[in-house]
């Protein structure tokens, strides 16, 4: 949980605030902030809600407003202040000398979050980077415990001054981090080409957070990864085979779940993971049909996959949970007869065998490619 405040209050004890600037989705905004909340462990204390045309320079949430959030810091003793919305380094700097408190912002609630849930060596190494970058601009604090890992005493350069040290320091870590992922990333690259020279296809499992993307490809590989109701049970990307009797092997891939204002940091520190879905012959869209937030989430998702360089990697869209929607299962297709969306619940099972029917049609379809393009080259080799 987050727990680097310095003031008297309990680290744990929040107060949350979310301003509404017209944007719309205001209120399914706010039910996620609140499972952001609860997922990094804080205790919430109270909701501080207001409207504004646009954010204030100094302190994004206005002189009013600010004063409320102090009073009910006050009162409940709060230790921390967390905004839903992206503050600037010289923001949240104003906030914290106002309020006496530490303040975060949704980037830094998320980068919590991953922190919390990161498992695997690699894991560890891209949130500690993602947050070292997203840091970075806003050095209100020493970064001493840098020093302390570094070595410490004999590392300060004439002349420097204390930021000056400590965003050396920041930076050689920085360095450091990028060079060991660059070494797991050529790793990954060499398993990826083994992969395509199998002919083998490779699917990969997208979507917002929560959507039920790990409890899908658990029952559908039999994985037994971890799967809760919360935002980004997952983040080390799995891949497992697949049989399928009508296709063949295929390789399915589960995947850190998105979610809307993800922070750029964290798309740069986790590119070599989200390269992989950028790879895959086919992406399975998990969507939450029972969110009546689904279409913002859906468009969220292809926001970052096109930041990823994965937008035009075909797509089938699951629409999953239809066991809360009462939907029938079904399969959907376009005007070109191509399989566009499969109506499943992965928690039932109701609707899998058309999500495997549907698999094997994209494998055989891609092994059918795959011998068409390779025909010319034996024609001339034989000749």
């Amino acid at each position: 949980m987050i727990e680097r405040s310095t003031g008297d209050g309990n680290v744990s004890n929040a107060i949350l605030v979310q301003l509404d600037f017209g944007a719309g989705g205001y209120d399914d905004s706010l039910a996620e902030f609140k499972l952001l909340a609860d997922s990094a462990g804080v205790i919430s204390l109270a909701m501080i809600h207001g409207k504004r045309h646009s954010p204030d320079a100094a302190t994004y949430a206005g002189k009013g407003k600010v004063e409320e959030i102090a009073s009910a810091v006050r009162m409940h003793d709060a230790g921390i202040v967390i905004f839903n919305h992206e503050l600037s380094a010289g923001q949240q700097r104003n906030l914290e000398k106002i309020l006496e408190c530490r303040v975060v912002d949704r980037s830094a609630l998320i980068l919590d979050i991953f922190a919390q849930r990161a498992k695997s060596h690699e894991g560890k190494l891209q949130v500690e980077l993602a947050q070292l970058q997203h840091l970075a601009t806003r050095l209100v604090r020493g970064w001493t415990h840098l020093e302390r890992q570094k070595g410490g005493i004999g590392l300060r350069g004439p002349g420097e001054t204390q930021l000056e040290t400590d965003r050396r320091l920041l930076g050689k870590r920085v360095a450091l981090l990028k060079q060991r992922l660059k070494l797991l990333e050529r790793q990954r690259t060499v398993r990826r080409r083994a992969r395509i020279r199998r002919d083998l296809l490779t699917v990969s499992l997208v979507g917002y957070t929560n959507a039920g993307k790990t409890t899908l490809f658990n029952v559908l590989t039999k994985a037994g990864g971890y799967a809760a109701d919360q935002l980004f049970a997952t983040l080390d990307t799995t891949s497992r085979r697949l049989f399928l009797p009508d296709a063949g092997q295929i390789v399915i891939s589960d995947t850190v779940g998105f979610i809307r204002d993800l922070p750029h940091a964290l798309i740069a520190a986790f590119h070599a993971t989200l390269e992989e879905t950028a790879g895959s012959n086919l992406l399975l869209h998990v969507v939450d049909s029972s969110s009546p937030d689904r279409d913002r989430q859906i468009d969220a998702v292809n926001q970052v996959l096109a930041e990823i360089g994965a937008a035009d990697v075909p797509q089938i869209v699951v629409w999953n949970k239809i066991d809360a929607t009462s939907a029938d299962p079904a399969v959907e297709r376009d005007e070109y007869a191509k399989i566009a969306r499969v109506r499943l619940s992965a928690r039932t099972g109701v609707g899998l065998d058309l999500l495997r029917a549907a698999l094997a049609e994209a494998a055989n379809g891609h092994a059918a490619r795959s011998r068409q393009e390779t025909q010319p080259e034996s024609f001339e080799a034989s000749a």
